[in-house]
């Protein structure tokens, strides 16, 4: 899995720094070509000689330590590289990388890359579940970072809990299974729907609801990581679409039907993440409204249902479909299965913490034509997307006579 890939294993200036050596040989065994870069507090723990006699490489340190004058050595390795490993990660390296700074060779380099990037955490277990810590690894992880989750144990400090770096073993496994998933989707097409609808009453108003895209972001994010060609329909979003997918705009449902129904045909799986709007004006006013009367009645129309217009069309597609609830999930979820022929429905129920519109946190149950599949704990959006598109990709992989995906 590999072998000839270049991988940039940055080292950081933790105690675990002496565990990346195994790292570093293990790669160097799986064939891969290990380019590594150290942090100057990374040069205290371990010297750079231990892993230049590792990977046969020079190890690189200081941003200004420009051998070859046709290159400028950061963009050269940020191009070159297939994956980025950092091993271990600090809490000071994490915030500088969710901050975007770009004071050292390492931080530049991730800053210009486009490689997947694995980071494996270390530090002290109270510094570990520090509110800061974990919400930059958040940021982190919605744009695309995956974590490898330290171990538990006796640690360097004194301490007894999580915060050890994981074994290299577990590292190197990991790296494997990324390079695995990036192949997953190869040659197929995902098409998405993220956001909210709005519907317009007057030049000034609106109707529209609280999803602010980021469930079905994460989703496209996923898919683009295994290789998919993404395209994702979004209406109104409070986040950046990810990068490396192709983005229509829209506003309201009527335009969000026209332009799902324009690439549906083409597509191999269809996630309806989106929040549309189940009612339209039946007027939309040119001019603002005034203040008269005491009262105001609008009339509201049935908008067309998506999801439902996707499944009566659905010929080879693996259609999944989303329900945001607040009671009776599980009835809920069966009834837009047999009613909106979806292969899959995410469920979740909104008025749990943490799992509403708006949060980075999901608390989900999958559920298929025989019942519930999975039930999800709170997690990241991103993870919760993870698993979503696994279950995606296996059914579409059954369907086409391939491997079992579940």
């Amino acid at each position: 899995m590999l072998q000839g890939k270049t991988i940039v294993l940055g080292i950081t200036g933790g105690i675990a720094a002496y565990k990346a050596a195994a790292v570093c040989s293990k790669l160097s065994q799986s064939g891969a070509d290990v380019r590594v870069v150290m942090t100057e507090s990374a040069t205290k723990f371990i010297a750079p000689l231990t892993f230049q006699a590792i990977s046969r490489n020079r190890v690189i340190v200081d941003t200004f330590d420009e051998e070859d004058p046709s290159v400028i050595a950061h963009i050269d390795l940020a191009d070159r590289a297939d994956a980025v490993v950092i091993a271990p990660a600090t809490a000071n390296f994490l915030a500088k990388t969710a901050l975007g700074l770009g004071d050292d060779m390492l931080s530049t380099t991730l800053l210009a890359t486009r490689a997947p990037i694995l980071v494996a955490p270390a530090m002290n277990v109270h510094m570990y579940a520090h509110v800061t810590v974990q919400t930059h690894m958040e940021q982190l992880r919605a744009r695309g970072v995956r974590f490898v989750e330290p171990g538990e144990g006796f640690l360097a400090c004194g301490y007894t809990g999580k915060g050890r770096l994981a074994e290299p073993e577990h590292i190197v496994d990991e790296l494997m299974r990324m390079f695995k998933m990036k192949s997953e989707l190869s040659g197929k097409k995902v098409l998405v729907t993220a956001g909210a609808t709005v519907e317009r009453i007057d030049p000034v108003r609106y109707l529209t609801n609280d999803s602010s895209g980021k469930m079905g972001f994460a989703v496209a994010a996923a898919a683009r990581d295994r290789g998919a060609r993404v395209t994702v329909i979004a209406g109104r979003t409070s986040v950046e679409p990810p990068s490396g997918v192709d983005v229509i705009r829209v506003e309201s449902a009527e335009e969000m039907l026209h332009a799902a129904l324009s690439k549906f045909g083409d597509a191999d799986i269809v996630v309806k993440a989106a929040a549309v709007a189940d009612y339209r004006p039946v007027r939309t006013e040119q001019k603002k409204i005034k203040k008269s009367e005491q009262h105001l009645s609008l009339e509201l129309e049935r908008t067309t249902d998506i999801l439902k217009e996707l499944g009566n069309r659905k010929t080879h597609q693996v259609l999944v479909g989303f329900a945001a609830e607040t009671h009776e999930l599980e009835r809920q979820a069966m009834a837009k299965i047999a009613s909106k022929r979806c292969d899959l429905v995410v469920a979740n129920d909104v008025t749990i913490p943490g799992a509403g519109f708006s949060a980075d946190t999901n608390e989900v149950s999958i559920f298929d034509t025989n019942g519930l599949v999975e039930k999800l704990p709170l997690q990241s959006k991103r993870d919760a997307a993870e698993r979503i598109v696994t279950l995606a990709a296996g059914l579409l992989a059954e369907r086409s006579g391939g491997k079992q995906g579940r």
